[in-house]
């Protein structure tokens, strides 16, 4: 009876002793871990190819360059950054699971950095993520950030919403607005990657970092509203069927530089017929003049306001556009020969872009 009592005391004290040197994980930590364990099964590294060629024109593929992407239904749909899988010849997604599949883009939109691929695989293997309303995302909220930076495939780092409303510029040179900042660590490889908030639901897809050599503590996201926007667009579509003028301007700053009296505003250099801009009347340059040793078109009508709101450059004129849809009517304030004319223009669909790899 003794002796038991004995082995008793000692496994309870050994039981004791474990349970002290155990580290103790904060009920954040438990939170990070949880949603790292319900969501990385939904990321996916994304490997771009290329095929080059020898010296022999023998074909030799090689890695062009990698990202992140996740997947958002159980059909294989997966959102990812355009510039990861921009001139892509061949795409590889790898999972979790390190299974390795083939991709083929089905849309994309370069305005916003946003594409969307696709996958052949059996639905009961597919993990989806949520989005959520990123217009309800605060400076100061915990965000975790999930991808492959440097290849090191499904890497979380964490940190919070930094600052709201931020503009970046798209490769092709749009500006991006309403993008959120971020602290969390991205760098390269991540771009493409779910921005989470403490429930695990997307808010944003990591796009872009400031600064060459790395995270700078300066990491940017395109919101998750603007991927839902967007996203039945490019999955239906195979791009973003934005409603467009059909102008080619030029900010008439560059003309007032040059000492030519004209009013601020958008000149336009050409009318695209059967646009709205087209079946509004509106008139594009027809000759050009000398300024200097400056040839500049002239002639065009001089767009001012659209909609109420002054245009000074060609952001002003996308970013009023873009949020609306074809087939709207809006009001235009352009000057012809010195003379205030207003109109009305009915917005036409953009003409489809050309895609890689479809």
């Amino acid at each position: 009876m003794f002796q038991k009592l004995c082995l008793f005391f000692i496994s309870l004290l050994l039981s004791f002793d474990l349970a002290l040197a155990r580290p103790k994980i904060s009920l954040d930590e438990r939170e990070n871990i949880r949603i790292y364990e319900d969501t990385s099964p939904a990321v996916v590294n994304i490997s771009s190819i290329a095929v080059n060629y020898d010296f022999f024109y023998r074909p030799m593929p090689s890695e062009a360059g990698s990202g992140t992407g996740f997947f958002i239904d159980r059909e294989g749909h997966i959102v990812t950054n355009y510039h990861v899988i921009e001139g892509a010849q061949e795409l590889i997604v790898t999972m979790l699971d390190e299974s390795r599949w083939e991709a083929d883009i089905v849309g994309v939109d370069p305005n916003n950095d946003l594409a969307v691929i696709k996958v052949e695989i059996p639905d009961e293997r597919i993990k989806t993520l949520s989005m959520t309303n990123s217009n309800e995302v605060f400076v100061g909220q915990k965000v975790l950030a999930l991808g492959n930076p440097f290849g090191l495939q499904h890497t979380l780092t964490t940190g919070i919403i930094s600052a709201l409303g931020r503009t970046i510029e798209a490769q092709n040179g749009r500006k991006i607005e309403g993008v959120l900042q971020t602290d969390a660590a991205i760098n390269p490889g991540n771009s493409g990657g779910p921005l989470l908030n403490s429930e695990g639901l997307v808010v944003g897809i990591n796009s872009a970092i400031i600064g060459s050599a790395g995270s700078v503590g300066i990491g940017f996201a395109i919101p998750s509203n603007t991927a839902r926007r967007i996203i039945p667009d490019l999955i239906e579509h195979g791009y973003v069927q934005r409603p467009w003028l059909g102008v080619e301007p030029i900010p008439t700053r560059y003309l007032r530089r040059a000492g030519l009296n004209v009013p601020e505003g958008l000149l336009v250099v050409r009318v695209v017929a059967g646009t709205a801009a087209g079946n509004a009347g509106l008139q594009g340059a027809d000759r050009e003049i000398i300024v200097g040793r400056y040839r500049i078109p002239w002639g065009g009508d001089i767009l001012t306001k659209l909609d109420g709101e002054s245009l000074s450059n060609v952001e002003d004129l996308a970013r009023i556009i873009d949020v609306r849809q074809p087939g709207e009517i809006l009001n235009i304030t352009f000057v012809r020969d010195s003379k205030t004319y207003r109109t009305k223009v009915k917005l036409t669909k953009r003409p489809r872009p050309s895609l890689t790899n479809r």
